[in-house]
């Protein structure tokens, strides 16, 4: 295992809200941005690890397709909940199967770049999986959704795809994590999004979802579930934290409910 990560924070405050589950799948990413806001004025950093039964989350660019409003609306008519996010990348399916997570860490002199930040998280997941035994690779996986330079794979299977969000003073790093189910029926809800916010204008751009290209860490690393792999998150935050992850549970930092309806609307 590597030493410590450079721009680790030296207190971590490990929020799991997998016992929430939140009806709009923007009320985790608005609590990322007022906790953001605190972190950068002093507040411990957080990891924030939270789960949504069945979402569709889409970038700037997916929403700027000439039918997405259309394919919007015939997701939410399906019963997903759907929204854009501020944190770049593109469309995202979520469900019970995916482990989200959100780093929150201070920034105040912009001293992590762009690319560290995303090294940051990428050399996190990719440490707490070799705890557990499992090699990874990091590049960007052809025919993947919200592929990138960081998406993180197993024999050239997506599992991990990777995003940020910086204010003046920090920086929200999230990643999605396909840890149990199908990856190819995340694609293809994927395609299905594409294909119905493009219809025959087929010769813009936007990405060419491949559903063999994404898979489970259930599917391609045996053994591995969804606790598994949180369990290993926590141990390694645990392991690199000078107090290890101090437990959000019996803390009163979080905001209050209607301050991060406030943020949404």
């Amino acid at each position: 295992m590597d030493g410590k990560l450079k721009g680790w924070p030296e207190q971590i405050r490990i929020v799991n809200s997998f016992h929430h589950q939140p009806q709009h799948v923007l009320e985790p990413f608005a609590y990322d941005e007022i906790m953001c806001r605190r972190v950068g004025e002093g507040s411990s950093a957080i990891l924030h690890l939270w789960r949504h039964p069945k979402a569709l989350v889409i970038g700037l660019r997916d929403k700027r397709l000439p039918y997405a409003d259309d394919a919007i609306e015939h997701f939410r008519r399906e019963g997903y909940s759907v929204a854009v996010r501020n944190s770049g990348g593109a469309l995202v399916p979520l469900d019970e199967g995916v482990v989200n997570l959100s780093l929150i860490i201070p920034n105040p002199q912009g001293i992590l770049t762009h690319h560290q930040d995303f090294k940051l998280m990428a050399s996190f997941i990719r440490n707490a999986l070799q705890q557990a035994g499992i090699s990874i690779n990091q590049g960007e996986v052809q025919g993947s959704y919200c592929p990138g330079e960081y998406d993180l794979s197993i024999d050239g299977k997506k599992f991990c795809g990777i995003a940020q969000r910086r204010q003046t003073r920090g920086t929200v790093i999230q990643a999605f994590v396909v840890a149990e189910g199908s990856g190819a029926r995340h694609a293809e809800l994927a395609q299905q999004f594409y294909e119905r916010a493009v219809r025959a204008q087929r010769d813009i751009e936007y990405p060419r979802v491949q559903p063999e290209r994404i898979a489970s860490l259930q599917e391609i690393a045996p053994g591995m579930t969804l606790d598994k792999f949180t369990a290993a998150l926590i141990q390694y935050v645990n392991a690199q934290s000078e107090h290890g992850g101090l437990d959000a549970r019996n803390m009163q930092a979080d905001p209050p409910r209607d301050e991060i309806l406030s943020m949404m609307n």
